[in-house]
């Protein structure tokens, strides 16, 4: 690895400056910047209002992609809904789970007959508190489809305000790099996905919190990650790429904090919860338990193809999870250079989704915008997108074909078990990207203008403790100091080598 010294760069990157697929993209409206652009000459129109607009406009997009069930396929039959690609949890949870006759979450329990089985409401407290806010706002009724259809448009409503927030952080996390927020506003796995279910909650809280991290507030940023793992338990996965690299960077104290803060706001949500309605808090975490193997994973085309249920699949998940999770260690740690902290919690997210025992479509919605981080490359984050858009189809119509009885029409097992692997292979794409760019420093889009790690806080330009298991001496740092500047690679005339 070769590092050399240069001035500071302070000016926003452009993207249609380094990314041929942002240059061809940009001819639909007049083409890439030109040397002539003044910088911060926008106006009224600058990067963030350009972008959240934009994010809005495909997630309403994205709502009227559910048109045809709103307009009756939620109520018309079962397949109907599969057919359209349009089926959303919301609609059918607002009675499943009591909502519709007033039945407190975790506290009452619901009927059989309502629910059809599932005794308490099987998602994380703040989430809870979510849906349970949203039925407030329903007006009531005797017409139960049409609260159906409120409470889905209410929700709606709640969700786009996560998605602008979400699309905020995503271009204020890197400074000199915000329209990289695109990537996350034009996913169009987000226009599919964001009113499936209500995970963009907690992918909002943990953008957040990401930006918390990035201004150098570990306390903040610890506090969000425990609010969002109070609304969906991935966001806690994010505490170990921290613990990594403020270890290999000695900030000790910085982890604390976060770690502290993330404890502290977690209890505060769930304690209440958890002392009066005990069984009712529980639910989540023994449905999660005891969940057999399920759609979209990989131990599902195993159980299918072999005919076993893999009854221990918890055991084989958590084996492969620790074992990727090492992996993951062993990069952080003895990596030439510290990876970015974006590069890590992409990895650890992935690897949980890869060897969940289910994958359900809304789940792309944790990855986005650590993508967005991590891998910040229009052509590698539209094939992953492409991959989750086929996959997002795929589980659809496979479910038509399983509900239509005799007729079969829609996708069978065997092309849904393709589509799963198309998944798989699309994601597994993305991680050898980022693992490459941790690898090889001067590979990496972000750190190819100098840059160290812009959304690393504390992290950001700060020496390593140690090296591949050995302590570094100041002289030895592969980063030099807060004053300086780094370039990867060969040194123009005139730099410094170090």
């Amino acid at each position: 690895m070769r590092a050399y010294l240069t001035d500071r760069k302070s000016a926003p990157v452009h993207p249609t400056e380094q990314d041929e697929v942002a240059a061809a993209g940009s001819e639909l409206i007049g083409g890439p910047v030109g040397r002539r652009a003044a910088p911060g000459a926008g106006g009224w129109w600058t990067p963030v209002k350009v972008v959240v607009l934009l994010g809005l406009g495909m997630f309403a997009l994205g709502m009227v992609q559910k048109l045809p069930c709103y307009n009756g396929a939620w109520f018309s039959g079962q397949t109907s809904q599969y057919v359209h690609a349009c089926y959303s949890d919301i609609p059918h949870l607002f009675v499943g789970r009591g909502f519709s006759e007033g039945l407190t979450p975790y506290f009452d329990r619901i009927p059989d007959s309502v629910s059809g089985g599932m005794s308490y409401l099987e998602y994380p407290v703040l989430t809870g508190a979510f849906m349970q806010v949203a039925a407030w706002f329903t007006p009531g009724g005797d017409d139960v489809q049409h609260r159906e259809q409120l409470y889905w448009m209410i929700n709606a409503g709640m969700l786009m305000a996560c998605a602008a927030v979400l699309v905020v952080c995503a271009v204020r996390t890197h400074r000199l790099r915000p329209w990289d927020g695109l990537l996350v506003a034009l996913a169009p796995a987000l226009a599919l996905t964001a009113t499936v279910n209500w995970d963009l909650l907690a992918v909002a809280l943990t953008a957040v919190a990401t930006l918390m991290w990035a201004r150098s507030r570990p306390l903040a940023a610890g506090v969000l990650i425990g609010l969002a793992t109070a609304a969906k338990l991935y966001p806690a996965l994010l505490l170990g790429p921290l613990l990594l690299l403020c270890w290999r960077a000695g900030r000790w104290r910085e982890y604390g904090s976060a770690l502290g803060g993330a404890a502290l706001a977690w209890g505060c949500v769930n304690a209440p919860v958890m002392l009066l309605a005990p069984e009712g808090w529980s639910k989540f975490y023994s449905f999660s338990q005891e969940r057999p193997v399920d759609f979209g994973s990989i131990w599902l085309i195993i159980s299918q193809r072999t005919g076993n249920p893999l009854d221990d699949a918890n055991i084989y998940a958590m084996a492969l999870m620790a074992l990727g999770c090492a992996g993951i260690a062993v990069l952080a740690l003895w990596a030439p250079r510290r990876p970015r902290l974006a590069q890590l919690s992409f990895l650890v997210v992935a690897l949980f989704v890869l060897t969940n025992k289910v994958y359900s479509p809304q789940y792309v919605l944790w990855l986005i915008p650590l993508a967005a981080l991590a891998r910040p490359r229009w052509r590698d984050f539209l094939i992953w997108q492409a991959c989750e858009s086929v996959y997002f189809l795929g589980i659809w119509l496979y479910l038509a074909y399983t509900g239509s009885g005799d007729k079969h029409q829609g996708l069978p097992t065997e092309g849904y078990q393709l589509v799963i692997l198309v998944h798989i292979l699309g994601t597994l794409y993305l991680c050898a990207l980022v693992v490459r760019d941790a690898l090889l420093p001067e590979r990496d889009v972000v750190r190819r203008d100098g840059s160290d790690d812009p959304a690393g806080g504390v992290l950001d330009r700060a020496p390593d403790v140690f090296v591949r298991g050995r302590r570094v001496t100041e002289e030895q740092q592969p980063v030099p100091p807060e004053t300086s500047h780094v370039l990867w690679g060969t040194p123009p005339h005139g730099t410094r080598m170090r």
